[in-house]
């Protein structure tokens, strides 16, 4: 990997404190892609300058240009590897994605979003990008069993929205990273307002995941690959989950709300 050769390279002319910052990278492989400045000064006990002046010393501007060139290069590999038959990576790694989210499903938390849902108000659901897209899907989904939900996808409007909300409403987060930084300012503005957050993310320890009274995990990590199909796959999965545990348990007729949306729509279509 690019930054293994460049670590022991130049490991001589790092500082100790720099070798600290060496170390930890060297033990997290890949995964440090997915690790922030706060967890590696955590790990370390160097401050931000450190981190940077290390990242400088290994020809890159900055710890973000660092992540990104490991990230460059892990992705590549994994395109090159199998040229041939992509369509089976793809397959693949959607087919993972699920499996792996699966194994992370906890039938308690799908029960309590589901009551939360139940004496909900109004529902509401924040994401952007990707995201945002999954939480349009979501909605459309709920209605499947007769449950009106509100995306909102847009960045300002998410922000009015929040401002408005009170206790009685629910607002499930869509983020991946748990990071995302316009969907956790509107879901700390509604937390502040009273209403209770189901974040829906890959980290139970990301800023979205802490502030959240509820998080269902999905297990996409996607740093340079952002807004793949298997990650909103995983999003989607945990959004089936909850919407079958919701027809379950409230005893929904979901051939008679069906029928009833296949009547509104069938003449929409044309001969």
């Amino acid at each position: 990997m690019i930054d293994d050769y460049l670590i022991h390279d130049r490991y001589d002319r790092l500082t100790k404190s720099e070798r600290k910052v060496a170390d930890f990278v060297l033990t997290q492989g890949s995964k440090i892609i997915y690790a922030t400045m706060t967890e590696i000064k955590a790990a370390t006990g160097v401050g931000d300058a450190t981190i940077i002046r290390f990242c400088q010393k290994l020809g890159f501007n900055g710890f973000s240009d660092f992540k990104i060139a490991i990230a460059k290069e892990d992705y590549t590999k994994e395109r090159v590897a199998r040229p041939t038959d992509y369509y089976d990576d793809i397959a693949s790694h959607i087919t993972e994605a699920l499996d792996a989210t699966a194994q992370l499903i906890d039938p308690a938390k799908i029960d309590q979003a589901v009551t939360l849902m139940q004496h909900a108000k109004h529902i509401y659901l924040f994401g952007v990008g990707s995201s945002g897209e999954v939480a349009t899907n979501f909605a459309s989904i709920l209605l499947r069993v007769g449950v009106q939900a509100t995306a909102v996808t847009d960045a300002h409007f998410q922000a009015q929205v929040a401002s408005l909300l009170t206790e009685s409403d629910l607002v499930f987060g869509f983020s991946l990273s748990g990071r995302t930084k316009d969907t956790f300012d509107s879901l700390n503005v509604a937390k502040h307002n009273g209403a209770t957050i189901i974040a829906i993310t890959n980290y139970l320890n990301s800023p979205i995941g802490k502030q959240a009274d509820l998080v269902l995990q999905t297990a996409m990590q996607e740093f340079f690959n952002g807004g793949s199909v298997a990650g909103r796959v995983s999003q989607l999965y945990i959004c089936d989950v909850i919407t079958r545990d919701y027809e379950n348990k409230n005893k929904v007729d979901a051939v008679a709300l069906r029928e009833r949306v296949l009547r509104a729509i069938i003449d929409k279509s044309i001969d």
